[in-house]
């Protein structure tokens, strides 16, 4: 049983107890969570496509805490001119625990 759903404009493929590492939501840590635009669900091999969303399809799940990224280093340089310039980002990213999947 899994359910491909949109949050925040992004699309991720879930399953029921597994982990999803989101971009960064503004929920306090072991709140609860409803994603209501499922646009594909598959139920014991019957799958359901939405148009553009499933009808009355819900994936909800639990926020367990808010984790930074891998460090991701960017680096410019111009040959011959003397010129680098090295910056580094961390990404914030909510994970999931996804605890049903309904239609």
């Amino acid at each position: 049983m899994y359910a491909i759903v949109d949050i925040a404009g992004k699309q991720y493929r879930v399953e029921k107890d597994k982990y999803l590492y989101t971009d960064h939501l503004q929920l306090e840590e072991g709140a609860a969570i409803s994603f209501d635009k499922v646009l594909l669900l598959d139920i014991n091999g019957v799958v359901s496509v939405g148009v553009p969303t499933v009808a009355g399809a819900v994936v909800s799940g639990k926020v367990l805490e808010q984790v930074r990224g891998d460090k991701v280093l960017i680096f410019h340089k111009k040959r011959r001119k003397g010129y680098r310039k090295l910056n580094g980002h961390r990404q914030n990213y909510t994970k999931v625990l996804i605890e049903n999947i309904s239609k």
